[in-house]
């Protein structure tokens, strides 16, 4: 029996963002469809129930809890060496990208993104350091790489000259439950969170990157321009809500347009995503955008970004944006808002996009690549 020992640190109950999404949904297939293997999930602290439900899946805690980038060091170099000596698997799966360099286990990197790269300026300078002096080294040493768009393959293969035939592309998908709501559902939803008036949507953490501050100008723009009704609907925890994110909220003429939820359950996410007008999604940098799959399979329009890698995602069932004018962004929500031809066409084009991506395909295209690794 094959074993593959697997880096399960980011399934955190109610608190898992794109990372751990993945790994949570790309594993619960694989490990369903391969009662065969063996695997051994690794977790930094006691895990939920939800997580190890299955009769092929074990577990080891590894101490302690990577909850500091000083941590990181002796977690991944030395007990996670320690641990895969002594249990042997297989192959050695690092979810966030980071692997144990001296081990003799082979290893995938699952890279999803180099936004550190280009973008320092949204970490702390200690986590900084980390990424940049760590994960050029991840990358040469695994025996392979996977990552989750061409546009992220492109970027590893010229930042850490790594060849382009060791990296596997592996979409991310959208959980089933996202599709569209019928006419009678989507009212229940705008009078929950926003006094029954439409909303334009954004899903994520509250980083930097996910380029908030000009979401907000934009918004306030659209709303002093068309003197609508519209909201602005946040759903994400503020982990890296900074002072320039602070001032430029305070500095809003519609603030009281814009209402934070913090995060959803699961449920609620489905449907406020698919009860929104518009999904508006402008980061900077991305290395895919689950949220733009998730509101393309409610049939929910969108306005994203014409960087990286979300033109590759949307192709041609959004409207592009640059994330750096605010001018632009605001342009776009007048369209959508105004001209409902164009509206129902973006809708009918996300439904049809959406199903280029499932978590099935994911965990196709994973399993094709662990199989490579393990084969090298």
């Amino acid at each position: 029996m094959k074993k593959i020992a697997v880096n399960t640190r980011l399934l955190l109950k109610g608190k898992m963002d794109g990372i751990g999404l993945f790994t949570y949904e790309t594993f619960r297939i694989i490990v369903e469809q391969h009662p065969e293997i063996e695997f051994v999930f690794i977790f930094d602290r006691t895990p939920h129930p939800d997580f190890i439900n299955q009769k092929n899946v074990s577990f080891k805690v590894l101490s302690p809890p990577t909850r500091h980038i000083y941590l990181f060091k002796y977690w991944y170099q030395v007990a996670l060496k320690k641990l895969l000596k002594k249990i042997a698997p297989d192959i050695f799966i690092g979810s966030d990208g980071m692997i144990p360099l001296n081990a003799t286990t082979k290893t995938l990197a699952i890279i999803h993104d180099l936004n550190f790269e280009h973008h320092p300026e949204h970490l702390p300078k200690n986590v900084f350091n980390y990424y940049k002096k760590w994960f050029p080294l991840f990358a040469e040493k695994a025996n392979r790489i996977a990552t989750v768009s061409e546009f992220s393959k492109t970027d590893i293969t010229k930042t850490y000259s790594i060849a382009p035939s060791k990296i596997d592309v592996v979409y991310n998908g959208a959980n089933k439950n996202f599709k569209p709501v019928t006419i009678e559902e989507a009212p229940i939803i705008q009078n929950k969170y926003t006094e029954g008036n439409p909303y334009f949507l954004f899903v994520g953490t509250l980083h930097p990157r996910k380029n908030l501050i000009n979401l907000f100008r934009a918004f306030d723009q659209f709303k002093t321009k068309t003197q609508s009704s519209f909201k602005l609907l946040v759903v994400g925890k503020k982990m890296w809500w900074t002072k320039e994110m602070e001032t430029a909220y305070n500095n809003l003429n519609h603030q009281t347009s814009i209402i934070f939820t913090d995060r959803v359950d699961k449920q609620e996410l489905y449907q406020i995503t698919a009860s929104a007008y518009a999904l508006t999604y402008v980061p900077i940098f991305e290395g895919f955008g689950i949220p733009l799959v998730e509101a393309m399979s409610c049939g929910v329009p969108i306005i994203t970004s014409n960087v990286t890698s979300m033109p590759e995602v949307v192709e041609d069932a959004a409207l592009l944006v640059d994330p750096f004018s605010i001018n632009d962004i605001t342009d776009a929500m007048i369209k959508i808002a105004t001209d409902e031809n164009l509206r129902n066409k973006l809708s009918e084009k996300s439904i049809q996009q959406a199903k280029k991506f499932s978590w099935e395909k994911t965990a196709d295209l994973l399993w094709q690549s662990i199989l490579k690794t393990i084969d090298a």
